[in-house]
């Protein structure tokens, strides 16, 4: 995401480009002996403005959008796994594919805690998967212990996230 002060270098350069066009289509007004044509121009040049400024607040809309169903994808995940207190399969790949174009809307710091969410939501399936086999098929030299300290780690790391999920949106999401 573009830097604040980039942005607003951005709108400067803009609302400058425009003025120097309009003030070029006032000049060429004063010097033409066709008032009705000068008033077309200047009219033609105004809606052109109004319609690039619609279009690129669409384009931002539309960009709130996209951002925002990636938003409630990870919200939806974490809520799961919290809820059901272990991850399957079928659940993290539909989560993967639903966001996968986080990293166009968002860049790396948002891909990388998907990425992290993914993984961290495998190891707690294959963590829960090993500690009830541990009670069917008793494996001699199991880590029982391990495999119990792992999963509560991913089980208390998920049940942290809702938080810091918000703050890592907020600035892709917050309206001005």
């Amino acid at each position: 995401m573009k830097s604040t002060w980039k942005r607003k270098l951005l709108q400067l350069l803009e609302i400058l480009a425009f003025s120097i066009l309009g003030i070029s289509v006032v000049l060429i007004c004063l010097n033409t002996k066709e008032p009705l044509a000068s008033a077309i121009g200047f009219a033609t040049v105004y809606i052109a403005y109004q319609q690039w400024r619609a279009n690129q607040q669409k384009l931002n809309f539309d960009r709130y959008d996209r951002r925002l169903k990636v938003y409630d994808e990870v919200r939806k995940i974490l809520s799961l796994i919290i809820q059901k207190g272990t991850a399957n399969y079928e659940d993290l790949r539909k989560f993967y594919s639903a966001t996968s174009e986080a990293y166009f809307l968002f860049g790396n710091e948002i891909q990388d805690y998907i990425d992290e969410i993914f993984r961290r939501g495998i190891n707690l399936k294959r963590w829960s998967t090993e500690y009830k086999d541990s009670f069917t098929y008793k494996k001699p030299g199991h880590d029982y212990d391990m495999v119990s300290n792992r999963m509560h780690e991913d089980l208390v790391w998920f049940s942290e996230q809702l938080e810091p999920a918000k703050e890592k949106f907020k600035k892709y999401l917050h309206i001005r």
